[in-house]
């Protein structure tokens, strides 16, 4: 069959473009808004880590309140393995060398997650999860660098543990986390096994669930079923508080890829949810991570994923999306869709970090086969608002 150039609304590769693909237009290639392609432009990127013959995966991050401070974790392995810690003093332009961390972080069994929370009495805390079951805490005072060891937080646990953390209104040390199981972990289960993690049966159901914590994230609550579903299965929630502040959205993964990615609202800070839906195509993917920008826009980092049936211009890739609140409250594709690096081993990539540093940079963080042949690594890219903006201004060629 001929190759034909399709036009995928304007596609920016540095300068704006149209995209070469061979044969028919992918289903859902025109997605409705400006493609944008970073890939290629590497003084975007930083290097976190790397370690040569070692899976470095799924990482997240947390910016300190001084604008500079910034701590990355991650496991050595795919979603599982020993943890890495380390500190970035220039707001992710140079990294330290791997700190040293509590003897049994090395016993993680899951992605690990870390989270800035606040006590009613001011008192700052850093706070990393690592799942499974049971689900583990460990808790930082002196904003990182002294740590303890990773113990239990109750009898449960789950997977991606926690998805998302996000500070309530309902009074101050207050707050809402989100994670999902497939049934293995949430109680563990006799004579099952993953690996040395006591396990339950795995079921055709994926349940969403919420803790929430009322001191400043030290203690949290038995975990509440938010939605379960065999047909659908909805999990690893990215949560956005709307620029009101009087409403939370959740992004959602959708593992059985039947599906689109789906979005729900809560306006009872998290008690009460509505039903999910599909959002649109532009979206589909998983382990959205989302921060607003100093203009009120919203920038989406996620790993592009589809429902089986359907493609996408940069599937499999780490990428973003830019539009705004109202737009994901309305359903509406957004502005932009920005594929931020090539990731060159099917989907292997993309559990994303977003920090907003005071001067309106995003820094976005994750991990990915950025080198053909080689291990995933850690690697760090930051833009503007307004770079993104002109490259879409850029005439087409």
């Amino acid at each position: 069959m001929a190759k034909r150039t399709i036009a995928l609304a304007a596609i920016v590769l540095g300068v704006a473009s149209t995209v070469s693909l061979g044969g028919e237009a992918p289903a859902g290639a025109d997605l409705g808004v400006t493609l944008i392609d970073l890939a290629d432009q590497q003084h975007r990127q930083v290097v976190v880590d790397r370690e040569p013959g070692q899976y470095l995966g799924h990482p997240t991050t947390v910016l300190l309140e001084d604008g500079k401070t910034m701590y990355c974790v991650y496991p050595k392995g795919h979603g599982r393995g020993a943890l890495v810690l380390k500190r970035s003093d220039d707001a992710g332009l140079t990294w330290s060398d791997r700190l040293p961390i509590p003897e049994n972080w090395a016993t993680s069994k899951e992605v690990p997650t870390i989270h800035r929370v606040v006590d009613a009495q001011g008192k700052k805390r850093l706070i990393v999860w690592s799942g499974l079951y049971p689900a583990r805490l460990a808790v930082s005072e002196d904003d990182g660098r002294s740590w303890t060891p990773l113990k239990p937080v109750g009898d449960w646990g789950g997977i991606v543990v926690m998805g998302c953390v996000t500070d309530l209104k309902t009074g101050p040390g207050r707050y809402l986390a989100m994670f999902h199981d497939d049934g293995r972990f949430f109680r563990g289960g006799p004579g099952r096994s993953y690996g040395d993690v006591p396990t339950g049966p795995r079921t055709n159901t994926m349940t969403l669930y919420k803790t929430f914590s009322t001191d400043g994230g030290l203690t949290w609550s038995f975990p509440e079923s938010v939605y379960k579903s065999d047909e659908v299965h909805l999990c690893e929630p990215g949560i956005i508080r709307s620029p009101d502040g009087k409403q939370l959205a959740i992004l959602l993964r959708e593992n059985a890829r039947r599906k689109n990615s789906h979005i729900m609202f809560s306006d009872d800070e998290g008690r009460t949810w509505t039903e999910p839906r599909e959002m649109p195509d532009v979206l589909n993917g998983d382990r959205h991570t989302g921060r607003y920008g100093p203009d009120g826009r919203l920038f989406v980092s996620f790993r592009c994923r589809v429902p089986a049936g359907k493609s996408a211009p940069f599937l499999g890739d780490w990428v973003g999306w830019v539009g705004t609140y109202e737009d994901l409250a309305q359903g509406r594709p957004g502005q932009y869709h920005l594929r931020i690096m090539d990731n060159h081993r099917g989907a292997d990539c993309a559990y994303p970090a977003v920090e907003v540093l005071p001067d309106g940079t995003f820094v976005t963080t994750t991990y990915g086969h950025w080198t053909p042949g080689e291990q995933p690594y850690i690697v760090s890219v930051r833009f503007t608002p307004a770079e993104l903006d002109a490259l879409a201004k850029r005439p087409q060629r």
